[in-house]
């Protein structure tokens, strides 16, 4: 690891620590996310701090996904650190996707805002299930996109949408008859409604997870990411780095918890002893650090091969399987050892519980991730025997 990523990481620990872990009991915290009058005032805070999106250096510079993680997992010991540092998703992976595909025009309307810290954004892909849409098969798109004169027309439906509720620039992913298509799109715009924010398990990310409508869309050209047909090829560039920081953030948040767990155990006394001396309980946060020490080398493995330049599908499948099941090993005995205690909101072990139940499908089922492994098992049997 790099002293530069160590420097920067071990400022965001201290500044989540000690600045973001007492806005916890915020009554800013809704059901549906931070609001943004609390993110922007955490945010702040962060700029204040000089760790507002740490992981991309002055002038534009990434920092590589191994010193990424480093950053991001420091982030997520508290649920608001990744909003308060601005590396939160969706807004990181979009940034991602932004600084490494955008012209030089759209970066500096988009990018740079989302840099800043000034503008939130949101990826419009996943559509409703009872129309037939795109899920984890993004080949089931039902989403239109037609070329008037020198606008694109885009008309559709889409789900799960995290943080269109305030976002000021949504990534909307269409199909024309070329194939896949991807849009950046001001937001608000009048032909896109929020139909509703839905009330999912989890609570962490600003603006919720809303059912969108998109009627009669007007996008101009110069708009489209790339070519028409190009879209998958850039869901491709993003999809592995997200669905590794969705890893990274989600590791620290388990290692607070366990923490907190820990503390709990030590200091709770039951038939004649702290909890941590009745083997029941040792041994489960023995199995806690073990996860949490695999699930950060699974992490900082697949960083070191996504740093090789290549897309790393594979190797982030498997990341993204073995952290979340992991992690939901991890948080579920944070709350078996805390008993009553771990169920109430009096610290962050139930929400961690959530998110992480929550992320065990975020960019992917672990179903999906084991299914698309076992397609290559038998491409790489049937190459390997010449058939």
């Amino acid at each position: 690891m790099t002293d530069r990523a160590l420097d920067i990481a071990n400022r965001v620990e201290t500044f989540v620590r000690e600045t973001i872990a007492p806005y916890e009991k915020d009554t800013r915290k809704t059901s549906h996310g931070p609001t943004d009058a609390l993110a922007n005032e955490i945010k702040a805070k962060a700029r204040d701090a000089g760790v507002l999106t740490p992981h991309i250096l002055e002038g534009g510079d990434h920092l590589t996904h191994l010193e990424t993680a480093a950053v991001l997992i420091r982030s997520g010991l508290s649920p608001l650190g990744p909003v308060a540092c601005n590396v939160a998703a969706p807004d990181e992976g979009n940034m991602y996707l932004l600084g490494k595909q955008a012209s030089p025009e759209l970066k500096e309307r988009f990018l740079e805002p989302m840099v800043r810290g000034e503008m939130r954004s949101a990826f419009f892909m996943t559509e409703p299930a009872e129309d037939g849409g795109a899920g984890s098969d993004p080949m089931m798109m039902q989403t239109t996109c037609k070329m008037d004169g020198n606008h694109w027309v885009i008309n559709g439906r889409k789900t799960y949408i995290t943080g269109a509720e305030g976002a000021g620039l949504g990534i909307v992913m269409a199909k024309s008859d070329d194939g896949a298509c991807m849009f950046l799109v001001d937001l608000p715009d009048p032909a896109i409604r929020i139909e509703r924010v839905m009330d999912t398990i989890d609570s962490s990310m600003p603006g919720g997870h809303a059912v969108i409508s998109i009627d009669n869309l007007r996008v101009p050209a110069s708009q489209m990411l790339g070519q028409s047909g190009e879209g998958f090829r850039y869901a491709q560039v993003r999809l592995s780095p997200a669905r590794l920081t969705h890893c990274m953030r989600w590791l620290g948040a388990c290692i607070r918890a366990n923490e907190i767990a820990s503390d709990y155990a030590n200091r709770r006394m039951a038939f004649g002893k702290p909890l941590v001396d009745h083997e029941g309980v040792g041994f489960m946060l023995a199995e806690n650090l073990i996860d949490l020490k695999q699930a950060e080398l699974m992490i900082y493995w697949c960083a070191d091969i996504l740093d090789t330049g290549v897309l790393g599908t594979a190797e982030s499948s498997m990341t993204k399987v073995a952290v979340s099941e992991a992690l939901m090993r991890v948080a579920d005995r944070c709350v078996q050892v805390m008993g009553g205690q771990g169920v109430t909101g009096d610290t962050i072990v139930e929400q961690v519980f959530r998110e992480i139940r929550a992320f065990r499908i975020y960019d992917g089922p672990t179903e999906v991730h084991k299914w698309s492994l076992a397609k290559k098992i038998k491409r790489d049997w049937k190459k390997a025997q010449g058939l």
